[in-house]
């Protein structure tokens, strides 16, 4: 059981898209896609005169940036995903938090965020029974508040976290930009919390790599393993962090 997380700077591209399809087409057991999409929904939000804003690596969800990112993210890419996996052989279906309340949410605690969801639960029977049929769930992260069945923006890290915890997911793999943790230009195949901290200390983890193998470590109190790789190595490549021995 995997739990794979695809960012959204490139899925408008068809060359990613199609390698993409391939990739998961290729790998083994059942699993769940989610997906961001942050560089449509800002494309999207220029197109209507909204100026997006960011704090601490959120988007600021006004009732009208709400109606762009269900849009964006439920309708256009989810759909996209979903068309080119099913015509890559990989019987593939969509669907959203919102969909069967399977990502259930309430609004942030930070009223500077609007309607930003935290994550209260995940209904991992939705995505069970879907596997069960031999589909692939994709996932989009817009949520549902279960107090009065509004949507919620919600990050698609955390809902990509929260769904491999539901499901007892034996890896939750980030495909990244990277091949992975490098030293001396070769990947690290796996490291531990403590050879992670090590890692920074000697300074073989630098810059934007250190926010990743750090959340990595921290969805470890919830997951088995983390894997960080790009699409190319996305078999059995990448830098698998796991709990230490």
């Amino acid at each position: 059981m995997y739990v794979l997380k695809i960012g959204g700077n490139e899925l408008d591209q068809p060359d990613f898209l199609a390698a993409l399809a391939t990739a998961i087409g290729a790998l083994p057991g059942p699993g769940v896609v989610v997906h961001g999409g942050g560089k449509e929904i800002g494309m999207a939000l220029q197109r209507q005169g909204i100026v997006p804003e960011m704090r601490d690596g959120l988007r600021v969800t006004t009732p009208a940036v709400l109606a762009v990112v269900e849009q964006v993210l439920s309708a256009t890419i989810n759909k996209r995903l979903v068309r080119l996996l099913n015509a890559a052989g990989v019987p593939a279906i969509g669907v959203s938090g919102v969909d069967l309340d399977l990502i259930q949410a309430t609004p942030s605690a930070s009223t500077e965020l609007g309607l930003v969801g935290e994550i209260t639960a995940v209904c991992g029977t939705v995505l069970q029974s879907l596997q069960s049929h031999g589909w692939l769930p994709v996932v989009s992260p817009v949520s549902v508040d279960c107090r009065d069945h509004t949507p919620l923006n919600v990050n698609a890290d955390h809902a990509a976290l929260a769904i491999a915890a539901a499901l007892a997911a034996d890896e939750l793999i980030f495909v990244s930009n990277v091949p992975g943790v490098l030293r001396d230009g070769v990947v690290l195949p796996r490291l531990t919390p403590t050879e992670v901290e090590a890692a920074i200390t000697a300074g073989v983890i630098t810059g934007g790599m250190i926010p990743k193998v750090r959340s990595a470590v921290a969805a470890l109190a919830q997951v088995r393993a983390v894997r960080i790789t790009r699409l190319a190595d996305l078999a059995h490549g990448g830098t698998q962090i796991t709990n230490d021995l």
